[in-house]
């Protein structure tokens, strides 16, 4: 960022009273560090902007600008102090992410639902799908198909009952191939 060395006043008066800034910060806030801190990031903003033009008493406004820098940093502080003493250990995980091993059967579950509504008959695989992956309502299934509410029932408990003995068949195989 260039320097405009045409209206140095604000960073010239600031150069000059540096000492009496920071000891000005620092009787309203007790630290000498953290008044320095302030006296910088005021010296940052003012090199980051342009000047104003009708500056009276320059001093005067580095003050202020100094005072309200100090009162939003010790704010900001309390507040990240604040939750810092609310939460003064961090939780045992991260993220609730499934571990691998439980990401991997899951997986393997998954696959094995797909094998048995795979094997399902053509009409009842449809409905299946249709109701249970697609959350098509009952009635919107019998609708579609043309077929009768009862006969969309009678298709979705043999799917269901599909399902659930190709997972209970496959479960053992899969216990016995890890011993």
């Amino acid at each position: 960022m260039p320097f405009d060395p045409v209206k140095p006043s604000l960073i010239s008066t600031l150069v000059r009273h540096y000492d009496e800034l920071v000891d000005h910060v620092r009787r309203r806030f007790g630290d000498r560090g953290f008044a320095r801190e302030v006296v910088h990031d005021v010296c940052v903003q003012l090199l980051e902007k342009r000047e104003k033009d009708d500056v009276h008493t320059p001093l005067a406004l580095l003050r202020k600008i100094s005072h309200d820098q100090a009162v939003s940093r010790y704010r900001s502080e309390r507040r990240r102090q604040a939750w810092v003493v609310a939460m003064p250990q961090l939780p045992d995980a991260a993220c609730q992410a499934p571990l691998p091993a439980q990401q991997y059967e899951a997986a393997r579950e998954l696959e094995r639902l797909a094998q048995a509504i795979a094997e399902l008959p053509p009409r009842c695989q449809m409905v299946f799908v249709m109701h249970k992956i697609h959350a098509l309502p009952q009635a919107e299934v019998a609708a579609r198909m043309g077929i009768s509410l009862k006969t969309v029932e009678k298709h979705l408990r043999l799917g269901l009952a599909a399902c659930r003995a190709h997972l209970d068949r496959a479960a053992p195989d899969d216990t016995e191939r890890a011993r």
